[in-house]
């Protein structure tokens, strides 16, 4: 029985004194070395500030530019939109019977007094069947026309009568901006 029980003793080893951990903080004693900044960097930086800055104020002449030719643009759509407008009106005027009355009457043509029927099957013409004669029963000119405000155009002066207007239309208008003059008391419309 011995020989196992010495068999399996181990030597005991020596076991070291716990100690305590020691600081790591120790006053400074002298600054650290700065590194000296690198200059590339620096220019790289100012670069990429001048870049972004640059960029939006490009971007700010850009936006600022669309502005003025949306502006334009927009009062050329309107200036367009008013003479669509008045040429739609003309038109409009234009193609009034009156004045397809007054054209036709100018190219010859005459109102007939009884209208005329062609069938097509036989070719039987039924009313009066005759022509016209040169004499209309109707006169888009004369005193009974009914005349149209659209297609009426604007009076017609002559150069010398336009002269003597302009120059009475300044004198009224000076007339009017001054105050009327009191020498009889104040002007009062007359009643009778």
């Amino acid at each position: 029985m011995s020989a196992p029980a010495a068999a399996v003793r181990k030597p005991v080893q020596p076991v070291s004194p716990v100690t305590a951990p020691t600081r790591r903080l120790q006053p400074v004693t002298q600054p650290a070395v700065r590194r000296k900044p690198k200059l590339a960097y620096a220019l790289i930086a100012f670069a990429g500030a001048m870049l972004i800055g640059g960029l939006q104020i490009a971007l700010s002449l850009a936006i600022t530019q669309d502005s003025y030719t949306l502006a334009g643009l927009t009062s050329q759509q309107r200036d367009l939109s008013l003479r669509t407008h008045a040429l739609q009106e003309e038109l409009t005027g234009l193609d009034s019977p009156q004045v397809l009355a007054s054209s036709a009457a100018g190219l010859g043509m005459v109102v007939a007094g009884s209208p005329s029927y062609l069938r097509l099957s036989d070719g039987a013409v039924f009313g009066t069947g005759a022509g016209a004669d040169w004499n209309s029963t109707v006169d888009p000119n004369g005193a009974g026309a009914v005349s149209n405000a659209v297609v009426v155009p604007p009076p017609v002066e002559d150069a010398a009568a336009g002269d003597q207007v302009a120059v009475d239309d300044a004198a009224t208008d000076t007339a009017q901006d001054l105050p009327p003059a009191i020498t009889d008391g104040l002007p009062s419309p007359t009643t009778h």
